[in-house]
């Protein structure tokens, strides 16, 4: 099995970088997206919020890739992403036609759900910008090579938006690996995204593609089964009930497949209801399984981002070079803090997560 062996800090300009879509999210609160008349507007996507939250939570220097309209929605996005602390230095801004016909943002509407009423996700992304990348776009030489990158982060949301974004993913990666740059990718396995251009066939085809050139494989129990075709022995129709040894001989049969891997690492969730989940995580690296103790009942405000903040979390931990059980715990307990906060983004800081992590309770802390 491959090791991780990261670049030096002082050799690179952006400890973290994202290629991915970022949209503005509309959130109607304590309402339904069909009956409020309020949202509130936040950022995210679900490769930007790794990189965010290795900025805002762990300190660390973050960019992200992307493409935005240039028109005052994608000017407030701009703003919501600044306050976030990422760098836009590799934004490419696309001129606006003036209605959208050929370019915009990409919304995306959700409601966080409660008790037996499931959380709720409608995007209207189509024809974003950021759905029309394709290779050749970004000097990945000059980012890579000549400013510097530790760690490159991208997912199966950003490759399953367009027939040209695997392209630009499959560039971007190589010439990642070409400098020795880490790249992690979250299979973030969404059926609607999906179902109208080939469904999970279509979802495999891309991703055991790109798996070939990934270090570090994040992903659900439903996003190996569904994104990469491994089958997990007892897993339901709602991937909601799942004995972690049956997953962990699904992780070794995708090592055995994908040797490149140098880790491989999921969330385990057992959603009771919308609001209480079980919640725990499991890693795999160095021959070895390393698992955070399951969190049972937590109750979650917003489960939008708590895979992204674990992601976050344990690249933090991996690049600080913590060993493997201290990583899954960082991303256990960063994914647990982000589900207690509205938007998709961490509102937490690195002292939260290791209070959680020494088993801290929910006594005010003043």
């Amino acid at each position: 099995m491959a090791q991780l062996k990261l670049r030096k800090a002082d050799t690179c300009k952006y400890d973290i970088l994202s290629l991915g879509e970022i949209m503005l999210r509309l959130d109607p609160g304590d309402e339904r997206i069909h009956t409020t008349r309020h949202f509130r507007v936040w950022e995210g996507g679900g490769e930007y919020n790794v990189a965010r939250g290795l900025k805002r939570c762990f300190g660390k220097r973050a960019a992200v890739v992307t493409a935005v309209c240039d028109n005052p929605v994608g000017r407030l996005l701009e703003d919501l992403i600044l306050q976030g602390g990422v760098s836009m230095e590799y934004v490419n801004w696309v001129p606006f036609d003036g209605i959208g016909r050929k370019v915009r943002v990409g919304l995306n509407f959700t409601e966080r759900g409660f008790g037996v009423r499931a959380a709720v996700g409608c995007s209207d992304r189509g024809h974003s910008a950021a759905a029309q990348i394709k290779k050749g776009d970004f000097d990945w030489e000059k980012i890579f090579g000549q400013d510097g990158v530790r760690w490159f982060h991208t997912g199966g949301i950003f490759a399953g938006l367009s027939d040209t974004t695997p392209e630009a993913v499959v560039e971007a990666m190589t010439v990642a690996k070409k400098y020795g740059t880490i790249v992690s990718y979250d299979l973030n396995y969404r059926p609607s995204l999906w179902k109208d251009i080939g469904g999970q066939d279509k979802a495999r085809q891309i991703n055991r593609r790109l798996a070939h050139l990934v270090d570090v494989m994040i992903g659900n129990e439903e996003d190996f089964s569904a994104a990469l075709g491994f089958e997990v022995e007892g897993l339901d129709a709602d991937c909601s009930k799942l004995d972690p040894r049956n997953f962990k001989k699904m992780i070794e049969e995708a090592v055995r497949s994908f040797p490149n891997f140098a880790a491989v690492a999921t969330t385990l969730r057992n959603a009771k209801t919308a609001s209480v989940n079980d919640w725990g995580a499991i890693l795999y690296y160095d021959g070895g399984f390393y698992e955070a103790d399951m969190r049972e009942n937590l109750e979650i405000f917003d489960r939008v981002g708590g895979g992204d903040s674990f992601a976050s979390g344990l690249i933090y931990a991996l690049m600080e070079q913590k060993d493997p059980q201290q990583a899954v715990n960082y991303g256990a307990a960063h994914g647990a803090l982000a589900m207690t906060t509205p938007g998709d983004t961490t509102t937490a800081s690195l002292r939260e997560v290791e209070r959680v992590m020494k088993g801290a309770g929910a006594r005010i802390n003043r």
